[in-house]
């Protein structure tokens, strides 16, 4: 099995995600039941990389499948901290793998293929099995400076080429736009443009997983004269695990979030939890004036530098009109003149490229909405793949003669859970 996640705030059907008046779940996890009836047959679980939608759900179901756990160091050191808050955490076995490791699980030899996304440690799985050789590449782009750890070595991907693969697997979120995605390394440009130029405190949101963000601002911070501190438990869970596992430069020094209110405000600069609009978030509290180690006032500045994730438009909206109302300043990364937000998915040459390395025989799109992954599956026919299967969650892909989509086979439904 590879991944578990979760997403947020939630309803059980999708169809329904934009729709306000529908019932909406804290937690919301995919339906394991397929996989749980038929857990004698399950090896192992692999975790690509410590995003919630990729991780966060396995506190919550690991007791359905009881299977060992796969996965990078730091993904591990998240994963740990995660299961410490359930009774049965120290019954899960978590094997470290090193980037270029293989493995043999079960009937499968999985190699880990370190590539870029937007936190440490990404890695694409070449998994090979008697019946077919499959390319999972995980959530990736093609990233030269990614800030944290190395570039993308685009040989370990040509290589791939001489094992006749059958099947990749493949990210679809960006393959509606073109060109390539804007590498990590380009935020701090237009983060320090903002940050320089704010007259009074600045906070900036972001997601906590992204490290290479936060060290960016943390540069930024030092180079406009300004005292960095972050509000909210993610952030300084995260930031200590990348302490703990050797990500964070020791010259990125933070002060404690207790004493921003007696900094001069031009030297203020925060990052807050919140950038999605949960109201009981760091930047929410902000913006109802109620956080206790900060009270905003008229021109400091709130940056997003994040993107909008789709379902929490109302809520965004909701956020920044109410710092406009008190006259606080907002810059949004799709209205900003300089990158303040890098993706962490690839563009359509970037999926031309791995197509063009990898040569597999068959395309299957996955992590997007119909119009991406139908959009994904036409690039890769492009670029020579002979076979593309466009499928749904709950359809079985066969990928061994016949190839073929056996459509609806699995209830894919989705479940909520409690904290």
């Amino acid at each position: 099995m590879v991944d578990c996640g979760l997403t947020f705030n939630s309803p059980l059907n999708p169809a329904h995600d934009k729709d306000e008046y529908v019932k909406r779940h804290e937690l919301v996890a995919a339906d394991p039941s397929f996989i749980e009836d038929r857990r004698d047959q399950l090896a192992g679980i692999i975790i690509t990389h410590a995003h919630e939608d990729h991780v966060g759900g396995i506190p919550y179901l690991w007791e359905r499948f009881k299977q060992p756990i796969y996965t990078t160091k730091f993904t591990a050191e998240v994963l740990r901290r995660k299961l410490s808050e359930v009774e049965f955490g120290h019954l899960v076995d978590i094997v470290e793998i090193e980037p270029l490791d293989e493995f043999t699980i079960g009937p499968f030899s999985v190699k880990w293929l370190p590539i870029t996304h937007s936190l440490p440690e990404p890695c694409g799985l070449m998994i090979s099995t008697p019946a077919a050789k499959v390319f999972h590449t995980g959530d990736w782009k093609l990233d030269s400076n990614p800030v944290v750890g190395e570039g993308v070595n685009r040989d370990h991907f040509m290589h791939l080429a001489s094992l006749n693969v059958d099947a990749m697997v493949c990210d679809s979120t960006n393959a509606l736009k073109h060109g390539n995605s804007v590498s990590e390394s380009a935020c701090e440009s237009g983060l320090y443009h903002y940050i320089n130029s704010a007259p009074k405190r600045v906070v900036v949101t972001c997601f906590a997983s992204n490290i290479a963000r936060l060290i960016t601002i943390a540069r930024v911070a030092q180079k406009t004269g300004r005292r960095m501190a972050v509000f909210g438990r993610s952030l300084v869970n995260m930031i200590g695990i990348a302490r703990r596992t050797g990500y964070w430069p020791e010259d990125c020094i933070m002060i404690d979030r207790r004493h921003v209110g007696y900094l001069p405000e031009e030297e203020v600069l925060v990052v807050a939890t919140g950038s999605q609009g949960e109201p009981r978030a760091a930047l929410g509290q902000l913006a109802k004036d109620t956080h206790r180690d900060l009270s905003l006032s008229a021109k400091d500045t709130i940056i997003f530098s994040t993107i909008t994730i789709p379902g929490n438009e109302k809520p965004i909206e909701q956020l920044v009109n109410a710092f406009i109302a008190r006259q606080i300043q907002v810059v949004q990364a799709h209205d900003a003149v300089l990158p303040i937000h890098a993706s962490g998915h690839p563009n359509e040459q970037e999926l031309k490229s791995m197509y063009q390395w990898v040569k597999p025989l068959i395309s299957v799109p996955v992590h997007g909405e119909p119009e991406h992954l139908q959009r994904h599956g036409e690039i890769a026919r492009v670029t020579g793949v002979k076979s593309s299967l466009v499928g749904q969650n709950g359809d079985l892909f066969q990928l061994s003669s016949p190839v073929m989509i056996k459509r609806g086979v699995v209830n894919a439904k989705r479940i909520a859970v409690k904290r």
